[in-house]
């Protein structure tokens, strides 16, 4: 088959966790021996040169790319308030450049399918319609509405509450009318596919989640050392409600119990409000890290206390593939398929998480045999290869 996949940021280089679930998808419907173009806007938030993505990857996509500017402007937010009725975080994303680009390729290719990594590229589907007969599929990597609803539930400030329930009633009827005009869906997660459901789509269906080459992610010793650590990208709001609620609810406490405990903190592009909060004796901030393994390696419990949010967290992943001990949220464990103190440990108040903290911390039989069968868990259920074979039996059926 032929698949043009579109995509609102540049899927290379994999640091997060959209960019992962974006390369390893695209990469093994390439490796099913299918032809993949991908279309993607190289956004000047996360712009990469295209020119320098591996020659061994070019290899085996067709990758071309489209500049764009997606910055959110004060004024533009309070002008779509007043006088719009769409989502201001998802209109930046309608670029005619890149539409003309999209018209370009269409003309030039005949596709027997379009993926659209997400619900942004959704802004395109009357010209994939206009200029292409191929199916569309929905690859979602959430629900994103349900996030920015979440986040307006747990938002104390009234005036900020009030604006994130008017963004996520905005997202949730344009997200609804994106997905239902696709013809395939393929959400990262059941509890995602429920909610779709819910909302009225109808056609056929393919939970995948994401996928992970455990050869990828060799295993190391688990360091000794009382500490644990975060990593993930913090211009992500889930990210850094839930290490704000850690801190203010839970590590104090922990630091009070275990003064010389250490929490390392690591990510990309944390507002200088929010680095503001990180100021403690017990906290290290890393910033942005050239490379995630090498600080999951040097590090031994990682916590992932997620409030908001939806699809699945690739860190943790990666986290079990390496043979780290997991602790997180109900939220953080949706679409994982752990159990409770057997592959990672699950808390949802802040006296349980700071107990199941402790316990990880002065146990490390414990932790020793968390790490074990998590890695065992991402072997079994997230293997890329097996994955990518399931989506393409499902094209090929459907396109």
């Amino acid at each position: 088959m032929k698949i043009l996949v579109l995509s609102n940021k540049m899927p290379y280089p994999p640091k997060d966790g959209g960019s992962i679930a974006s390369m390893n998808i695209i990469l093994g419907l390439s490796q099913m021996g299918h032809d993949v173009h991908c279309l993607a806007m190289n956004t000047n938030k996360h712009p990469f040169p295209s020119s320098a993505v591996p020659e061994h990857i070019r290899a085996l996509i067709h990758l071309e790319t489209v500049s764009i500017n997606t910055d959110l402007h004060p004024l533009g937010i309070i002008w779509n308030i007043f006088f719009s009725r769409q989502a201001y975080n998802a209109v930046r994303f309608r670029k005619k450049a890149f539409r003309r680009k999209l018209k370009d390729l269409l003309n030039r290719e005949t596709f027997d399918l379009v993926q659209l990594e997400g619900p942004y590229p959704g802004y395109y589907l009357k010209t994939i319609r206009k200029y292409s007969k191929a199916k569309i599929a929905l690859r979602a990597h959430n629900v994103e509405y349900l996030i920015w609803q979440q986040k307006a539930r747990h938002t104390e400030k009234t005036i900020e509450r009030l604006y994130l329930r008017i963004l996520s009633r905005r997202l949730r009827k344009w997200e609804t009318e994106i997905v239902n005009a696709c013809d395939l869906l393929v959400p990262i997660s059941p509890v995602d596919e429920a909610c779709f459901r819910k909302t009225g789509f109808g056609g056929p269906a393919l939970t995948i989640a994401t996928g992970l080459s455990i050869e990828d992610y060799p295993l190391s010793p688990l360091p000794e050392g009382r500490e644990i650590f975060f990593i993930g990208a913090l211009d992500w709001l889930p990210n850094q409600e839930g290490i704000r609620w850690f801190i203010e609810k839970v590590f104090r406490g922990l630091t009070e119990r275990i003064p010389e405990l250490l929490f390392h903190i690591a990510g990309r592009n944390a507002p200088p409000s929010f680095v503001e909060k990180l100021q403690h004796k017990n906290i290290r901030f890393h910033g942005e890290i050239e490379n995630a393994q090498a600080f999951m390696r040097d590090h031994s419990i990682m916590i992932a206390p997620l409030l908001t949010g939806s699809g699945i967290r690739i860190k943790i992943l990666e986290a079990l593939a390496m043979g780290r001990p997991v602790l997180t949220t109900s939220k953080g464990a949706e679409g994982i398929d752990a159990r409770h103190e057997k592959e990672l440990l699950i808390a949802d108040t802040p006296e349980d998480f700071g107990q199941q903290c402790l316990k990880l911390i002065e146990n490390r039989e414990l932790c020793l045999s968390i790490a074990e069968k998590g890695r065992v868990l991402v072997r079994e259920k997230f293997d890329t290869f097996a994955l990518s074979t399931r989506l393409s039996r499902f094209y090929e059926t459907q396109a």
